[in-house]
């Protein structure tokens, strides 16, 4: 109860050196003990785009949404770009630990700090030498995907090159599919991968690509975050993306998540509500 108690009126009360190593021992726990696939039963499912350190938007979700009858699934992207990194992936941390069941964090290529350098890494770059290594360690053991009974896979960037949707449980991070689903662009052009962008690094992905790793999944829409520059939706209202900070004004104006009811078939993006925090 920690870390409830110390969430008042908005803001997080300062907490000791001591307390943070707490906090990530117990989340390391429930993190090593969820596979890499979460699979979600029925009910209904509201999923968070990336919130960039903006604690706002974290704190009221999880105030309005953390229920037993919903479960909260944030796609990554937790820390860097926005004012409050530090605060808004403690929050989360210890959201987690108490909510093991109704809230899953998954990662994102900016949690990403034990596999790959990258920039802006603000948060990584605020922390000493330790607790640089303990966030690190902690972090990399994050799921990468979600799944519900009623079509929808949903993850971070882009899908990766598996045979079957088991498969995501086997990847390893800084393995090629890793990287497809943590850095992973997604354009609205025709073909598979599309090369590496030369600016961001990010590897780009096309419809052909989309169609035929959906097709191995089984799934009919995902839904995922990653590209603030995105379309909202692509491939035929198959594709969702999402974005929840304030980080990126210049591209969105409206921080987004979806709403999906698992007891009900989803066919397209049409099947989903949208609601603006």
């Amino acid at each position: 109860m920690l870390w409830d108690a110390q969430f008042r009126e908005g803001k997080l009360c300062p907490v000791t050196r001591e307390e943070i190593k707490e906090l990530l021992n117990e989340a390391e726990k429930r993190f090593a003990s969820e596979a890499k696939l979460i699979q979600l039963e029925s009910g209904k499912v509201i999923f968070v785009g990336d919130t960039h350190g903006d604690l706002e938007a974290t704190e009221k979700i999880i105030h309005r949404y953390l229920k037993s009858e919903n479960k909260l699934v944030f796609l990554g992207d937790y820390v860097d770009r926005g004012p409050a990194s530090l605060e808004n992936i403690n929050f989360l941390l210890g959201q987690k630990t108490e909510h093991p069941d109704y809230l899953y964090l998954l990662m994102g290529n900016h949690e990403g700090h034990a596999v790959v350098s990258f920039h802006p890494a603000d948060f990584w770059e605020g922390l000493d030498a330790e607790l640089r290594q303990r966030y690190s360690e902690v972090l990399s053991k994050l799921p990468l995907a979600a799944s519900t009974p009623n079509g929808i896979i949903a993850l971070h960037g882009a899908l990766p090159d598996v045979s079957g949707l088991e498969d995501i449980s086997r990847i390893k991070p800084g393995s090629a599919e890793w990287h497809q689903i943590t850095w992973g662009d997604w354009q609205e052009r025709e073909g598979k991968f599309l090369g590496i962008d030369p600016y961001t690094g990010r590897p780009q992905f096309g419809r052909g690509w989309f169609e035929e790793i959906m097709s191995r999944l089984g799934k009919n829409v995902l839904i995922r975050s990653h590209q603030p520059d995105a379309p909202p939706t692509m491939y035929g209202s198959r594709c969702l993306t999402i974005f929840t900070s304030s980080a990126y004004r210049h591209y969105i104006s409206e921080r987004t998540i979806a709403l999906v009811d698992s007891r009900k078939v989803v066919k397209s993006v049409d099947d989903i509500e949208i609601e603006i925090v």
